[in-house]
């Protein structure tokens, strides 16, 4: 693909589990800057990082001088990207991909891949990723999203529940009682794909989201993704084989991440 595509990373210094995350220091630098620096690597024409703090501002301002101040308001990164799309003016095709500030590890190719499925797949408002399970029990966990896709690879659902749901697997058993499930199968002739919470949007369909009203699924489930496809939006999604990086939502996550960097 080319590389007429942009990169926004939406950081909120205001997390409930752990307060400052962006400009929580990680082997020696704010994460902000590492997850801004391997988004750097993707072939992105722009990477910009959106805060709704000046602190944030502050010391991004030491490695980068894109960085766009935003409301406070926002309820989500997509609202925060919207208001990117409506502040810069850009044309109604241009491709943004939403990288999570909390992402240090992020893959410039995860990047590029979903990106590059949004540019190919015209009919797709927006396009994401996803992986297959390793294991039966991940389909029970309700942190680990999953996703059906129909022939072509358009989503038609995401959940935190266990779809598909496999009637002959599942007859003697329930996500209270997971330990009858056979361990180690190949969850991928089942159906069974992790969502990978990366997305490139069209600017357009930033600038509708924008008025699309919640609805009932995405409040249930609380995944907003939801609401794009209730809204009849296509989301396409490009399967991947390589797990993603370690995103971090504890404490216990900087630890973690620091391991990988130092044994890297």
């Amino acid at each position: 693909m080319n590389n007429k595509f942009k990169i926004v990373i939406p950081a909120r210094y205001a997390s409930s589990r752990l307060p400052g995350k962006p400009l929580r220091d990680i082997a020696g630098k704010p994460m902000i800057q590492h997850t801004y620096e391997r988004a750097s690597q993707s072939q992105a024409e722009d990477v910009y990082i959106a805060t709704d703090d000046q602190r944030i501002v502050d010391v991004a301002l030491k490695f980068t001088d894109k960085i766009i101040l935003t409301s406070a308001e926002h309820s989500s990164g997509t609202e925060r990207l919207a208001e990117v799309v409506e502040q810069q003016q850009w044309d109604d095709k241009t491709i943004i991909v939403n990288v999570q500030g909390d992402e240090p590890l992020v893959s410039p190719q995860h990047i590029e891949l979903v990106a590059a499925a949004l540019e190919q797949n015209l009919q797709a408002g927006l396009a994401t990723l996803a992986t297959p399970l390793e294991l039966e029990s991940e389909v029970f966990d309700p942190n680990i999203v999953k996703v059906v896709m129909d022939a072509r690879g358009n989503a038609l659902y995401f959940s935190r529940a266990a779809i598909p749901w496999s009637r002959e697997a599942f007859t003697e058993t329930t996500a209270h009682n997971i330990s009858k499930l056979p361990q180690g199968s190949q969850s991928q002739e089942h159906g069974w794909f992790r969502h990978i919470g990366m997305y490139a949007y069209r600017a357009d369909t930033l600038k509708q989201y924008m008025s699309m009203s919640a609805c009932m699924l995405e409040q249930t489930e609380s995944l907003e993704q939801l609401r794009i496809l209730y809204h009849g939006i296509k989301i396409h999604v490009t399967l991947v084989h390589d797990q993603p990086g370690h995103g971090v939502d504890v404490e216990a996550d900087i630890a973690k991440v620091e391991k990988f960097l130092s044994n890297k």
